[in-house]
């Protein structure tokens, strides 16, 4: 008699990108109506179906509102695809833009950008996102080198060399503005970037941002399915045919340009990464494949949320949305670090 084996259904992965895709919408239409003058659901979602007709209620949605809460999306949309794309390749839950230090190379570039090349364009992009990328990918590449420096690669050597390196990075980028007249508004704009806030950007910045993000996470899919094989080891992954070298390249260079992009409308907002694909990984299993894109709307949802709390909260007062991810990330990472520790003792 033979005994049938029922394998365990595994959740259907469209289903699994239809909740937070609804709560992405949900999200987006209620911290539009949130705000010194609160606008009601169904007056938000009537403004958004007909601009045209929208009147007082347009102008404060389309011009301040909408670009806001957009932008905290991209922006937590990328951090968090790049913990995804990080945590696989370094096969370690710890690993995010933020404690890896690309955040911080990121916003030394866009400074440098700012203060010293103000008006220098290539093929119609701006010189805060060319050097945010830029420093973003130097940042990863001298972490990467310094981990291995000692010919023993550990998680907790890229950790502390991802910590020491963004730490210096962010005292250059302060520096950097100590050097500039109190009078520069530039000044207004690295303040941002130091205490991570969300900026209100224009519709064509938002434009560009969200192309550049939605190709960056396509070209990352199939990076995704190679980290899962990955994920067993180097070398079985050589085995089965990955280009090991090459797939580490191609995720840390998608992993930089997700970071710069995240950076240039919000600064330097930790954790964002570390939070959102923890939190998702327990329910969705550790496939990549399916992680990264659920990751990017879950993380979009989540910076959205924290940053009409920050705006919100303290009113009229504001406070940046990197203070409150670091209240709510700084504890995980410690409390995700000492378990692994513990867990590697036994």
């Amino acid at each position: 008699m033979e005994t049938t084996v029922t394998a365990r259904p595994r959740p259907n992965t469209l289903f699994i990108l239809i909740v937070p895709a609804i709560l992405l919408v949900l999200a987006i239409i209620v911290s539009a109506g949130m705000g010194a003058v609160r606008l009601p659901f169904g007056e938000v979602v009537r403004a958004l179906l007909h601009p045209a007709e929208a009147g007082d209620t347009g102008t404060i949605l389309f011009g301040l509102r909408l670009p806001r809460v957009l932008a905290a999306g991209l922006a937590g949309a990328g951090l968090s695809a790049t913990g995804v794309l990080f945590q696989g390749l370094f096969r370690n839950p710890l690993a995010d833009p933020f404690v890896l230090g690309a955040s911080g190379g990121a916003a030394l570039g866009g400074a440098i950008a700012v203060f010293l090349l103000p008006t220098l364009t290539f093929a119609g992009v701006g010189a805060v996102e060319l050097l945010a990328f830029a420093g973003s990918l130097l940042a990863m590449a001298i972490v990467w080198n310094v981990a291995r420096a000692s010919g023993h690669f550990t998680i907790e050597n890229m950790l502390l060399a991802g910590f020491a390196i963004g730490t210096m990075l962010n005292a250059a980028t302060a520096a950097l503005g100590l050097r500039q007249e109190a009078t520069n508004p530039g000044m207004r704009i690295l303040a941002a970037w130091l205490h991570g806030e969300v900026t209100v950007p224009s519709w064509s910045q938002i434009a560009f941002i969200a192309i550049c993000e939605v190709a960056a996470l396509i070209f990352a899919l199939p990076l995704a399915r190679q980290l899962n094989t990955l994920a067993l080891s180097e070398e079985y992954a050589s085995q089965l045919g990955v280009r090991v070298e090459r797939l580490q390249i191609l995720v840390v260079i998608t992993g930089s340009i997700l970071t710069a992009l995240a950076v240039s409308l919000g600064g330097l907002i930790g954790f964002v990464g570390l939070l959102v694909p923890h939190f998702l990984r327990l329910i969705l299993g550790p496939d990549h494949f399916r992680l990264l894109p659920a990751a990017a709307l879950g993380g979009a949802v989540f910076l959205i949320v924290a940053d009409t709390i920050a705006r919100t909260a303290f009113a009229p007062s504001e406070i940046p949305v990197g203070m409150l991810t670091a209240f709510l990330g700084g504890p995980a990472f410690l409390y995700l670090l000492n378990r692994r520790q513990r867990s590697s003792s036994h």
